[in-house]
């Protein structure tokens, strides 16, 4: 079994007048391009996820939605507040071991990915950056635990020549 986790595509700047509101801030149209041509590029080595969750802010959300758009099966988005900005781990744990066994994906931001993927893992203490649009895959043998994955990949638009 797999978690992707995926930190937002590139977004409009912090504190731009557009978005007096930051839970609003959109993608930029390169931005959405880009990360487009990331995930079919991905999807054709096998990242599959099967189900989405999202933090609901707009960015994260348009990111979800070009995830489920370009992978097969067109999977489900659902917004979770526990994907806002301040994440917990033990929420965003309890809800993919109630989804079963399937390849799951968590679209979050940054410091939180980072952290998340780092109590995943190891013990917490590890940090693994995260550029925008970046997406790391963890496997597990079993149930989706603290310190129990495994680290088999992180792509970025850099690292695919995109």
């Amino acid at each position: 079994m797999f978690l992707y986790i995926v930190r937002h595509a590139w977004a409009g700047e912090r504190g731009d007048p557009r978005w007096p509101d930051d839970s609003l801030r959109e993608l930029t149209p390169e931005g959405i391009d880009r990360f487009a041509k990331v995930i079919k590029a991905i999807s054709s080595r096998g990242f599959k996820p099967e189900r989405i969750a999202t933090s609901p802010y707009t960015r994260c959300r348009q990111t979800a939605e070009i995830i489920s758009r370009n992978v097969s099966g067109k999977p489900k988005i659902e917004d979770l507040e526990a994907l806002e900005p301040g994440s917990e781990l033990e929420p965003l744990l309890e809800w993919s071991r109630n989804k079963g066994e399937a390849n799951t994906c968590w679209v979050g931001h940054s410091p939180d990915v980072e952290r998340l993927a780092a109590e995943i893992i190891g013990d917490g203490t590890a940090r693994i950056r995260f550029a925008k649009g970046e997406i790391a895959a963890l496997s597990f043998e079993a149930d989706i635990t603290t310190g129990a994955g495994e680290l088999n990949w992180l792509a970025t638009a850099r690292s695919l020549g995109i």
